[in-house]
């Protein structure tokens, strides 16, 4: 479970973004075709030999995986268990094809908290999604289908996943994704802006990145540690700072992938920044106690579903390494 967080200068940069997506483009655009001529069922069975030749052939992500499903396992995962993390990893991917082509009637989605949307979006505030590279995010877009009024922009680095992203273009061209690039000039305004229209905003909050600006800016944030299954990782309270400037509601949001066809959504309340968080003893947090309290459920939330569901956890990378404390960087 999670432990305190403590502060961290991000001099380094994280692995996560220092290295390319391992994607071929002839190889990406094939599995498009083959995913929008032949169907879904015949794609499927070329998941099978895509998942094994990156257990075998991409050794530092099996290396991470198996590292990973051990912590979570709480033993050594076999063959079988490290070969099943990446198909589950590579069915949700071909499955971003049908989400934006808008086929939803390709799955089964049980959806789990919807009328806490559906009480969001009626205020008229606007709301921060919060997930993770969990699961599928894109499952968010079945929702909007059955919800004509929700509106999602989707906040994200803009070289983050590039390739994916055109090769989802090519292949649904109606497919209109808003996005709001961050890390970039105000583009916090523009956050606030979308919300203020009353639409959701969606992020995934279980990456650090380096400050762009000062460590303690609403839009970057700063690194926080918390305890995650077993040993001390790195979050950023980038989403969640963000949240507490604009004074908005927080939705943890969850797609998880059940395999097959079938997904399950899911909505929580995660914090209120809309009014002040009471503590324990019935009076108002200070901002950074509310701050903290919030990025430790998120942690704790994620911990839980990392063993409810190891499958869907897709960071193929040494995530437990940590960036160097405050001030040993400048030492």
């Amino acid at each position: 479970m999670s432990a305190a967080s403590t502060p961290r200068d991000a001099a380094a940069r994280p692995e996560w973004l220092a290295r390319r997506e391992r994607s071929n483009r002839l190889a990406l655009a094939l599995m498009a075709w083959v995913a929008t001529t032949l169907g879904r069922r015949f794609a499927r069975v070329l998941l099978h030999p895509i998942a094994l030749y990156f257990l075998v052939f991409s050794p530092t992500a099996a290396r991470h995986s198996q590292r990973y499903l051990q912590r979570v396992l709480d033993r050594r995962p076999g063959w079988r268990e490290r070969y099943r993390h990446f198909h589950c990893f590579a069915s949700v991917v071909l499955d971003r094809v049908y989400f934006a082509r808008g086929q939803m009637h390709l799955f089964e989605i049980d959806v789990q908290g919807g009328p806490r949307v559906d009480e969001t979006l009626a205020l008229g505030q606007g709301a921060f999604m919060l997930g993770a590279h969990f699961g599928s995010f894109e499952a968010l877009h079945a929702i909007g289908a059955t919800r004509p009024g929700m509106r999602v922009a989707h906040v994200m680095y803009p070289g983050n996943a590039e390739m994916i992203q055109r090769a989802l273009a090519a292949i649904a061209p109606g497919f209109a994704m808003s996005i709001i690039e961050i890390g970039r000039a105000g583009s916090t305004l523009a956050i606030r802006d979308w919300l203020d229209n009353g639409g959701l905003v969606g992020l995934l909050g279980d990456r650090w990145m380096p400050p762009t600006g000062t460590a303690a800016s609403a839009r970057d944030g700063g690194v926080v540690v918390h305890r995650f299954l077993g040993q001390d990782a790195a979050f950023t309270d980038g989403p969640l700072r963000l949240a507490q400037v604009l004074r908005r509601r927080v939705l943890l949001m969850t797609g998880l992938y059940r395999g097959g066809n079938r997904y399950e959504l899911r909505f929580e309340p995660l914090a209120d920044f809309s009014q002040p968080m009471i503590g324990p003893d019935g009076q108002p947090l200070p901002r950074e106690a509310a701050l903290a309290q919030a990025q430790a459920t998120y942690v704790a939330r994620l911990e839980g579903l990392c063993h409810e569901a190891p499958y869907n956890w897709f960071n193929f990378y040494d995530y437990w390494a940590l960036p160097a404390p405050r001030g040993e960087a400048a030492a």
